[in-house]
């Protein structure tokens, strides 16, 4: 994955994530290279030691789940609401900032 998919996926511009990717890069975390098929592209992997922390981190949303006691049905509608809600945002956001001409 790209640094800048990844980017997009957390809505960060450069200037926040890479200092966050350096960070899990010098924790060992990850590895970053040049793309092989686009110079200006920076590819992010993830290590050994990364793969066990995503794996141990997969844990934590059923088990954060499991104590509030709440359904899953119901977090997958707010988590479908609020994405329809940020999504607004960003709109908003982009007319506010003379992105939209009309």
């Amino acid at each position: 994955m790209t640094v800048k998919q990844i980017a997009a996926s957390l809505q960060l511009d450069s200037a926040t994530l890479s200092p966050m990717l350096k960070r899990l890069e010098a924790l060992g975390y990850i590895t970053r290279t040049r793309s092989a098929t686009d110079e200006r592209a920076t590819d992010v992997q993830l290590t050994r030691a990364g793969i066990q922390l995503r794996r141990r981190a997969l844990k934590i949303p059923p088990a954060v789940i499991e104590r509030l006691g709440v359904d899953l049905d119901e977090l997958e509608h707010l988590h479908a609401v609020l994405t329809r809600i940020n999504a607004a945002a960003l709109a908003a956001g982009a007319l506010d900032n003379g992105k939209d001409s009309s």
